[in-house]
């Protein structure tokens, strides 16, 4: 509006009119406001909101003019009341109020825009952290089925010192799942590595002198950060579908390396039967699929995960996520 006037500015009391249209705009910007923030929470039509403000601001320009004619007639620049002098030079007001209104019905959708996606990103953020919850809950009793059945069969098979060890480090593996960090789906590689020991030396108990374990990890990969309770899943399939049906020993493979940015996770177990593999393909529902979703959810569209048998009729799986050092 200060622009718009300083073509007039010097012309007589030109100065006080556009100081009366100026002081007039910040009066009606509330109003307006107030009405146009009114029109949006009742999701009005945008045309009709439109017509609603264009004859509102229309309406508050005719009573500028009305003023401004008021102030003429004092200051004898017309020799009386002319109706007719209150519809000319709207665009004193009129064009700077309907501006003002463009402009807040731009600020207030961009404002909207970004609430409702901070709400959906919260929603879907609540829904990831909950699957995520969800997979992760679908561990522990899987594997502890499955370790309890295996107490039970050295238990009705008189075997009780190897029973004892077991249940010794199932304790072991609980305690140290029960004190992991419920709030955070990713841990220190070390720590996560802790914890596979923890479920291996059950294992051990179980299978003794079949079971061999050959780990290949790097001191440089031990602070990155990965999915709690990845590695036991697929730990567990290995020797549950292999190694564990043999009556030779198998051995257990697991490497982990950094290469460009990436962390490159291997688990595999040696030679087994090609109805072993069998098995192992019909089985996947806690093990191999439960990763496959978690790494989806926490990575998306930035992960790889590759399983399938070995020429020497063994299973590998591949996994490759993004390399992020752990916070202190």
């Amino acid at each position: 509006m200060v622009v718009m006037a300083l073509p007039e500015l010097g012309r007589g009391h030109s100065a006080a009119y556009r100081a009366l249209y100026l002081c007039a705009y910040v009066v009606w910007i509330v109003p307006l406001c107030l009405i146009q923030r009114h029109l949006w929470r009742q999701r009005a039509a945008w045309w009709k909101a439109v017509l609603v403000l264009l004859v509102l601001t229309y309406v508050l320009s005719l009573i500028n003019n009305a003023i401004g004619l008021y102030m003429a007639v004092t200051w004898k620049q017309v020799p009386g009341y002319q109706p007719a002098f209150i519809f000319r030079g709207l665009d004193g007001c009129w064009l700077a109020l309907i501006a003002f209104c463009a402009i807040h019905a731009v600020v207030a959708y961009y404002t909207e825009l970004q609430a409702s996606q901070a709400r959906a990103e919260s929603a879907i953020s609540h829904a990831r952290d909950a699957e995520l919850r969800a997979l992760r809950y679908q561990l522990q009793p899987h594997f502890l089925f499955n370790t309890l059945n295996a107490i039970s069969t050295l238990v009705a098979s008189g075997e009780n010192r190897d029973a004892n060890r077991m249940i010794a480090r199932l304790a072991d593996f609980l305690r140290a799942t029960l004190e992991g960090n419920e709030r955070s789906h990713e841990v220190a590689l070390a720590d996560e590595l802790a914890l596979m020991e923890a479920y291996l030396d059950v294992e051990k108990a179980r299978l003794g002198r079949r079971l061999v374990v050959r780990t290949q990890v790097g001191p440089d990969v031990l602070g990155a950060m990965v999915p709690y309770l990845l590695l036991q899943p697929l730990v567990e399939n290995a020797i549950r579908h292999g190694i564990a049906q043999r009556t030779a020993p198998g051995r257990l493979d697991l490497t982990v390396s950094r290469q460009s940015g990436r962390l490159r996770m291997d688990v595999a177990n040696d030679g087994s039967t090609d109805e072993t593999l069998d098995v192992a393909h019909r089985s996947p529902a806690i093990g191999l699929s439960n990763v496959r979703k978690r790494l989806e959810n926490l990575y998306p569209n930035d992960h790889a995960i590759d399983a399938g048998p070995r020429p020497d009729g063994g299973y590998a799986v591949h996994i490759d996520v993004p390399y992020r050092e752990a916070t202190v």
